[in-house]
C-alpha cells in the first residue's frame, strides 16, 4: 500500500507545483506521474538493500531461479535505473516499458509468496491486491 500512497502523493505534490510555477518539465499530468511513479520504484528499490527487507525477498524467489541473492540485488538496481529514466523525457516511454517487463518478471515471486509464507520478513500482500498494485 505504501508504494500506491507514494505514487499519488508525489504525483499529485508535483502536478501542484507545476501547476503554480509553469515549469514545463512537469506542467502536465503524465509528466507529474512519471515523477510519481519515480519515487515510487525509487522506495521499493532501496527495500531491496534493507537487510530486512532483502531477506523477505530473497525467501519469495521461486527455488526454480538460481542466485536469488543476486536477482534481488539486479531487480534492485534495474528499479533504479528504471526510476531515473522516468524522470528525463526522452527516456521515460522507455524507462516505462522496461519498468513493465520488470514488473512481469517478477510476479512469478508473488505467486510463490502468496503461496507460502517462508519466511517472516518476505512480503504479506495476498496475490489479488499485489496483482493490483502491480497493474
Amino acid at each position: 500500500m505504501a508504494p500506491l500512497i507514494v505514487l499519488i502523493v508525489i504525483s499529485a505534490l508535483t502536478r501542484l507545483v507545476g501547476w503554480t510555477t509553469g515549469l514545463p518539465v512537469i506542467n502536465s499530468w503524465p509528466s507529474a506521474t512519471a515523477y510519481g511513479l519515480a519515487a515510487m520504484f525509487l522506495m521499493t528499490s532501496i527495500t531491496h538493500f534493507v537487510p530486512r527487507r532483502r531477506a523477505g525477498f530473497i525467501a519469495i524467489v521461486p527455488p526454480v531461479i538460481p542466485a536469488p541473492a543476486l536477482v534481488v540485488s539486479v531487480t534492485g538496481v534495474l528499479e533504479i535505473a528504471g526510476a531515473i529514466g522516468l524522470l528525463i523525457p526522452q527516456t521515460r516511454v522507455l524507462a516505462a516499458v522496461c519498468l513493465g517487463l520488470l514488473l512481469i518478471a517478477m510476479f512469478p515471486a508473488d505467486i510463490y509468496a502468496a503461496g507460502a509464507r517462508r519466511h517472516p520478513d518476505a512480503p504479506h500482500t495476498a496475490l489479488l491486491p499485489r496483482t493490483i498494485y502491480q497493474l
